[in-house]
């Protein structure tokens, strides 16, 4: 099992075999195990790592029977780094969305809005009704205005493209959650 925190630097495009694939490309300086939690002590097992500048970014990755962790493979001040993964590998990419703040119903759920004519004025783009005669009230779970974005995203088998260990990047193919600058989780 191999995880490591890294940062989104910029999207690009190289070729492979004759096409150009679309390509993420993160920086994942080397991570330093900074804890190492034991079923004995702590109740579950699990590893830590920092990451970032001066190790700021703490991320516990723990031991589930869906992602079991070697945790004979690590001890406290470990280094885990990118040469950990290769090129065709798939992982698995979990980061925060952009927030953007509260936002109506046209561009949060892609409501279609009312018509622009017969009589409709500041209506173009209003939810329209929200509820029924029989409930008298709004049922729960219903789409409307709200706070969108900053939410936490995990992207699921995604291809590493390359893997440059001397300058601690990596190629993810396609586009991964977050803006530029954002802390993503990269795990096997």
């Amino acid at each position: 099992m191999s995880f490591i925190i890294g940062k989104k630097l910029k999207m690009t495009q190289v070729w492979n075999e004759g096409k150009v694939v679309p390509v993420t490309v993160v920086y994942a300086e080397p991570n330093k195990v900074s804890c190492v939690r034991t079923k004995e002590k702590d109740g579950y097992e699990a590893i830590q790592l920092a990451g970032g500048r001066n190790g700021r970014k703490k991320i516990e990755f723990r031991n589930r029977p869906a992602n079991p962790i070697a945790m004979a493979e690590f001890s406290l001040g470990d280094e885990v780094t990118v040469g950990a993964f290769a090129p065709g590998e798939k992982v698995r990419v979990s980061g925060t969305v952009k927030g953007r703040g509260f936002q109506g119903v046209v561009k949060r759920h892609g409501f279609a809005g009312g018509p622009k004519t017969h009589g409709q004025k500041n209506r173009h783009r209003a939810p329209g009704s929200i509820g029924s005669t029989a409930f008298q009230r709004v049922v729960p779970g219903r789409r409307m205005a709200g706070h969108m974005g900053d939410t936490r995203r995990t992207i699921k088998n995604m291809v590493v493209a390359a893997v440059d260990a001397e300058k601690n990047l990596i190629l993810l193919r396609g586009a991964v959650p977050g803006a530029r600058g954002g802390i993503l989780e990269i795990r096997k």
